[in-house]
Parts: C-alpha cells; structure tokens; sequence
C-alpha cells in the first residue's frame, strides 16, 4: 500500500470523527426540544386620557325623550256596540341565562379577537369611554354577557370590558399562563418533549375531550398535547371539537 493511500485513510477516518462529536446545531445540545416564543404581548393596554378615550360625560347613558303630549278629547258621537274583548297574549318565555339575548349561543363561551388592535369600552355603545385596547389577533377571551351587537368580554388577566361582536371569531385558540409549558408528544408527562412553549404564546386547540385533562393544540409548525390546567381558553371540563 503505498504513502498516499495511507494518509488519504487517514484524513476521511479524522473527518468522521470531528463530524461525529459535533452537536446538531449551534447552541443547541442533543436532545434539547426548541423554545416557541410569544410573537406580541398578550395583555390589554390601558387607553390613554386624550385622543383615543371619550370625554366622561359621554360615559352616562343619554337621557330618554320627553312622553308624548296627550291626545284631544274625543268627539261626542252615538253610542256604538262594543267589541268582544280580545284574548291577551300569553306572556313570552322567559330569557335563558345561559345562553346569549343575542346570538341565543351558550353562556359563557370562549372566542378570539379579530382583529390585531380591538378597543375594549366601559359600556355596550361608542359613546362610552375606550378603557384599553388590545393589539393581539387571535387573543382567547371568555364571552359572560351579551347586549345587541355588543358581548362583554374577560382576559386571562381578569381585564373586562365590551367588544362589537363584529371584533370576535369563534376560531379556537389558547395563551400559555402561569409558566413556560412543555408541549408533549403524547397526552402523558413523561411523554417526549415537542417543545417548550414560553408564557403568552397563543396557539391553536385542536381537540378537548369532555371532562379531559390534556387537549392536543398547535403552535406555528408544532402539535402536541398540553393539560388543560396550563393554558387560557376553554372552560372546565368542556369538549372543544376539531
């Protein structure tokens, strides 16, 4: 075997084993799942005194017109033959309060916002004053009451306040709270690692069985299972379809 054979075997035998010992990627040790960082902060911003809020006097609501001024007396004319007593109407049932005046949709029920800015008001109506405002699309929020095109609406963060219903999609979605959450491979603790998902990022769920303790959601390119203690976005014990 000649010298040139010799140190060309050699050379590919050092270049497997520098490729070998190197990690997977920079940074990044072997076994390590990524980290999912929140894109936009998931909390409402309080509206500033001038500009976007409402003078406080349109806070109040307007006042009712005047009563109509009572009709003339009527004209002497012969006694007429009186009409049979119609039967009164049965009274309408009452409003259910778990469900919405409006929409008759359960209540409370979970949505998402529209939008990527929503204006969060004191009262159903643009004449009450803008409180905060939110500048986070898809942000979960817990609908508790209805009024015509207005729904009040609660955060993670217990931030209440009215929406148009026209700023609110029923598209699933959820907030990590609390901690960083591990998302999981399988609906088990000890299940592989998919990634690690930092407070205030916002994803998808994609199932919740009733009564379940995991749901399988979505972050970007990420599926996984998180429990349902870890996250903002659906009610105890409630079943979230696909």
């Amino acid at each position: 075997m000649s010298v040139a054979t010799s140190m060309t075997g050699l050379r590919l035998a050092l270049l497997g084993l520098l490729l070998m010992a190197m990690p997977p990627a920079w940074g990044q040790s072997v076994g390590t799942p990524p980290v999912v960082r929140a894109h936009g902060s998931a909390h409402a911003v309080k509206a500033p005194a001038n500009g976007i809020a409402t003078s406080p006097a349109l806070a109040l609501p307007l006042p009712l017109p005047p009563p109509p001024a009572p009709p003339p007396p009527p004209l002497r004319a012969a006694a007429a033959k009186p009409e049979p007593a119609t039967p009164a109407k049965p009274a309408p049932p009452p409003q259910d309060p778990n469900k919405g005046s409006n929409s008759g949709f359960p209540i409370p029920r979970f949505v998402s916002l529209r939008a990527a800015q929503v204006n969060l008001r004191a009262g159903p109506g643009e004449r009450y004053q803008i409180e905060w405002v939110y500048q986070r699309r898809d942000l979960p929020v817990e609908i508790e009451r209805e009024f015509d095109i207005w729904r009040l609406i609660r955060d993670a963060d217990g931030v209440r306040g009215w929406v148009q219903e026209v700023m609110v999609m029923g598209r699933r979605m959820f907030e990590v709270t609390g901690v960083d959450r591990t998302l999981r491979h399988d609906p088990d603790d000890k299940s592989t690692a998919v990634a690690t998902l930092k407070v205030g990022v916002i994803g998808r769920i994609r199932s919740c069985a009733a009564k379940a303790d995991w749901c399988q959601v979505q972050v970007d390119d990420y599926r996984g299972w998180l429990r349902r203690e870890e996250f903002w976005g659906t009610l105890p014990d409630e079943a979230v379809g696909n």
